[in-house]
């Protein structure tokens, strides 16, 4: 096996021979590189799997570097060196990335420690990087991104239950991508020939849930003129998806305990038992234990779904996956509408590993969003803490444009700012939306899809 490849970053030719040796004894090869700049160089020639530097440099220190350096490789280890510690530094190299922080003179038996774990977790993220790769064409991967521990985890157990018919529960705050999930067990599953249906608990009105999930016969109630195919009847032999199962009204939680004892259930108006073959999987927000301990869900039924449970982590507890998750969605909203969209900025960069995202990836992604089509000088005081400065409307507008065209573009700007906001804030609901804007639903779709805004990404 080839020894791990490690860039060291020291302007003083001594100091770069010393660590040559000391690190090449500890089973590693070394480039090595006098300045910042012939490091970026290295970096553009060869693929090391970690990066050792000096705080301080004649061309740019290292913390400048290693936010270079993390603007074209987002993931990339970097180790900070100097001889001049303080707590102050320490603490800010760390938040902008650094994993971890030696003072001169080094103690070389400590930094082959501290790269061993940098590049097998390096390592373990490109293989990982390798494997979602094939699972994207097979098994629907693509969006679940992420290399940090908490999300190795939760492909891990994907990667086991998938196979099984047995009953999943996702529990997650609203916007972890629990839908994603629930997609990949699909696809990843025996089932995967047959197509996924989805429903949304939260979504479908009281009265009409029922009807939802088990269909009904003609005339079972007023306005049912023809038979109608429910859920679990589209769902037989693959995956039905049930989302947000804590609000699920109770007399509708008791028939579908049923259909999970029994496989069968009965059409709204009908009498005739229909059996069928279908997974579910359910996914929550709600703390259904609390419920169930309020009299708002089932004891039985939460027994009965919560057979493989499955936590998807906040954003919070993975900040670490955040500059792989805006190198995806960058990606994405480039190619959707066909233009260039640079990397975020150092400190837009910096902020959002500290942003608490009470929103998740779904936040995340909007924002995203925002800077493919408004800029990042629209997007950092978002994160920066400056989001109640005036900002410039050069930064927002084309000042060098006709008159209307800069005005038809500023407008079109605005109400996709407008009805993204109101999209995340409701959930996708289009009803509400559009009660909250005070416009018609069919105003509101049009719009949508004149901006190319689809609910379901905000659901």
């Amino acid at each position: 096996m080839s020894a791990d490849l490690v860039l060291v970053v020291d302007d003083d030719p001594s100091t770069r021979k010393v660590a040559r040796a000391n690190l090449s004894l500890e089973g590693f090869e070394v480039l090595t590189a006098g300045s910042a700049a012939e490091a970026l160089q290295r970096l553009g020639d060869s693929d090391p799997l970690a990066l050792v530097t000096d705080l301080k440099m004649p061309d740019r220190d290292g913390i400048a570097l290693m936010d270079e350096v993390h603007a074209l490789r987002p993931s990339l280890p970097v180790v900070l060196v100097t001889g001049h510690a303080t707590v102050e530094t320490a603490v800010a190299a760390m938040k902008r990335g650094a994993i971890h922080y030696l003072t001169k003179p080094v103690r070389y038996e400590e930094l082959a420690l501290v790269l061993r774990h940098a590049v097998t977790g390096e390592r373990s993220r490109r293989e990982l990087t390798r494997l979602r790769g094939e699972l994207e064409r097979e098994a629907g991967f693509d969006e679940l991104v992420g290399t940090s521990p908490e999300m190795r985890d939760v492909l891990a157990l994907v990667e086991q239950v998938a196979g099984a018919d047995a009953t999943v529960l996702l529990r997650g705050e609203t916007g972890t991508g629990k839908e994603l999930l629930a997609r990949a067990l699909h696809r990843r599953s025996p089932r995967r020939e047959r197509p996924f249906v989805a429903v949304n608990c939260s979504a479908v009105p009281a009265g009409l849930v029922e009807s939802e999930l088990f269909g009904h016969e003609k005339g079972a109630f007023t306005g049912a003129v023809a038979r109608r195919v429910g859920r679990f009847e589209q769902a037989d032999g693959s995956t039905l998806f049930l989302d947000e199962i804590g609000e699920l009204d109770p007399a509708v939680q008791a028939k579908l305990l049923r259909v999970l004892q029994e496989r069968e259930f009965t059409r709204v108006g009908g009498t005739a038992a229909l059996q069928v073959d279908v997974r579910i999987v359910a996914a929550t927000h709600q703390p259904l234990e609390a419920r169930v301990r309020e009299g708002l869900f089932r004891e039985d039924l939460y027994y009965r779904l919560n057979v493989i449970p499955i936590r998807l982590p906040a954003l919070r507890e993975r900040p670490g996956d955040v500059p792989l998750l805006m190198e995806h969605f960058l990606g994405e909203f480039a190619r959707r509408y066909g233009r260039v969209v640079g990397p975020p900025p150092p400190e837009v960069l910096a902020a959002a590993r500290e942003h608490l995202w009470p929103g998740n990836v779904r936040e995340l992604r909007n924002l995203c969003e925002r800077a493919a089509v408004l800029g990042w000088p629209a997007v950092a005081p978002l994160l920066t803490g400056d989001a109640r400065a005036p900002a410039s409307l050069a930064a927002f507008a084309d000042l060098d444009a006709p008159l209307l065209e800069a005005r038809a573009a500023l407008v079109e700007r605005f109400e996709r700012e407008y009805l993204v906001r109101l999209l995340t804030q409701h959930r996708g609901k289009v009803g509400e939306v559009a009660r909250a804007a005070g416009i018609a639903e069919r105003n509101l779709y049009e719009k949508m899809k004149a901006l190319g805004l689809n609910r379901e990404d905000y659901r």
